[in-house]
């Protein structure tokens, strides 16, 4: 069994995350900084590096500018995994990812869990009266079909939702009033049967 603890649009403000669940691996999904600032992202990281998760994976939002055209980041610890338009196995999982606004075709084809900022095209993305999904991944998630698609960015969408063999797990933890509202979400697997557990 593997559990994975999805966390997104935090903003800076990770280090207010206390008594956070025991997983396997850690996933944020996008806008670790609230300014795209590399004090900021370094501050993450090294929040990240204290956690005791075996396995930490994030990707970057649209607030993350100074991460946005990087293909790696210099001196991760081998537990950090930046998916940048990359994909990591971890205990026969596959984890891809993708940067913001970048292409959709960069997420591998055999993904059992894909990890962008940006939600699907009318899949939890409604917030501040807009909905803010891409269609390019929607589409791309619905050929590839994975397990799970976690994501974030719109922040008043918070939920999880399950669409034919794939769940969607939006985890923005803040509202649209930068607002620290919302709960880690703790995702499990027991070999091929996925369960969702608030």
């Amino acid at each position: 069994m593997m559990s994975i603890l999805h966390i997104s649009d935090t903003h800076g403000l990770h280090r207010q995350l206390t008594d956070l669940p025991a997983a396997d691996v850690l996933v944020h999904s996008g806008d670790i900084s609230n300014s795209g600032t590399e004090v900021e992202v370094l501050d993450f990281i090294n929040w990240l590096i204290e956690l005791p998760y075996k396995h930490k994976i994030f990707v970057c939002g649209n607030h993350d500018c100074c991460l946005w055209d990087a293909e790696d980041i210099e001196d991760l610890p081998e537990e950090i995994h930046f998916l940048q338009d990359r994909s990591v196995t971890i205990d026969g999982v596959l984890f891809a990812g993708i940067g913001y606004n970048h292409p959709a075709e960069k997420i591998n084809p055999l993904a059992d869990v894909v990890i962008t900022h940006e939600p699907p095209t009318m899949i939890m993305d409604y917030s501040s009266g807009t909905h803010w999904g891409n269609i390019k991944i929607k589409n791309r998630v619905q050929e590839i079909k994975p397990k799970f698609h976690m994501f974030g960015h719109a922040h008043d969408s918070y939920g999880v939702k399950k669409i034919e063999t794939t769940t969607f797990s939006n985890a923005a933890l803040l509202n649209d009033k930068n607002e620290l509202i919302n709960k880690p979400r703790l995702l499990k697997l027991r070999l091929t049967i996925w369960e969702v557990r608030q």
